[in-house]
């Protein structure tokens, strides 16, 4: 069965040279072939006459120099991985969406080119992670979480996860980095006692952290199995699942978190700890499409 290739979006800019750097090497850990897609509609606001008559170059010809330049930076990071280009005169989104449909995952930076300093997440890395049918990488935080220096990857753990895309993507990342991967359930209790349990009454929070807890080996049993060499770390934290996630990104190479489908919606739907992620974390966010 032939492989998939990883797919960036590529525009010359500094985020997303760094997207780039992490596609290389996750291209060359999991023995993939790289695309780099440059997508703009200099046609609609820019004709090359025009470009040439005020002594600059074309966007055209602008885009052709960055992916080259671009492939070669790969090249020279990663011989023995396959690259190819392509520059299209599409929408951003509607580019990366439709290259996404044949990819093992799409790969975006935070910013592009044209985006604002002030904007936590670029508009085009927030529609694609939203809509893609396969896994999203924004990459963002600090250096050693986007060079693989702490040796953990990040699960965040939801309802109804057992054996899920995410789970897996999450089980994949760790075997092929050889690191540990960090299954992580938020909890909290209810404001008010609940009746459907005789523990809440007098161990509440005992009660929601074994629950917590009982989520987690629920979620992983599956894939565990298949991957008998990953170290596995289980927790279950108190607190929002958004400000948990984010407070132990600062510790991690990747957070990979699921989003679930909604049947009769465009797309993916973000829920609120994806989204949260996508603008917070200190590592980069694998966006995971789960089916309802």
């Amino acid at each position: 069965m032939m492989k998939l290739p990883l797919v960036t979006g590529v525009d010359g800019s500094e985020s997303s040279l760094r997207a780039v750097d992490w596609a290389a090497d996750e291209a060359a850990l999991r023995r993939l072939s790289l695309r780099l897609v440059y997508a703009s509609r200099w046609e609609q606001y820019e004709g090359a006459a025009l470009a040439l008559t005020l002594g600059r170059p074309s966007e055209r010809a602008l885009a052709d120099r960055i992916v080259e330049t671009t492939a070669e930076r790969v090249r020279r990071r990663h011989p023995e991985v396959d690259v190819s280009a392509k520059v299209t005169p599409e929408d951003a989104v509607i580019a990366l969406l439709h290259e996404g449909r044949n990819a093992e995952a799409l790969i975006t930076g935070e910013r592009g080119r044209g985006g604002l300093t002030g904007l936590l997440l670029g508009s085009v890395s927030l529609a694609v992670a939203a809509r893609a049918p396969c896994p999203v990488i924004v990459v963002r935080g600090d250096r050693a979480g986007t060079e693989g220096g702490h040796g953990r990857i990040l699960l965040g753990v939801g309802e109804r996860e057992g054996g899920s895309a995410a789970v897996r993507f999450a089980f994949r990342e760790a075997g092929a980095r050889g690191c540990e991967l960090d299954a992580v359930r938020a909890w909290r209790c209810p404001p008010h006692d609940r009746a459907d349990h005789p523990r809440t009454v007098d161990e509440p929070h005992l009660y929601c952290k074994e629950r917590a807890a009982t989520l987690i080996d629920e979620a992983v049993a599956e894939t565990v199995r298949e991957h008998p060499t990953v170290r596995l770390h289980s927790a279950a934290v108190e607190g929002t699942a958004a400000k948990v996630l984010v407070r132990r990104s600062a510790a991690a190479d990747l957070i990979v978190v699921g989003a679930h489908r909604r049947r009769g919606h465009l797309g993916l739907q973000l829920g609120r700890v994806a989204h949260t992620l996508l603008h917070h974390a200190d590592c980069p966010v694998a966006v995971i499409p789960l089916e309802a």
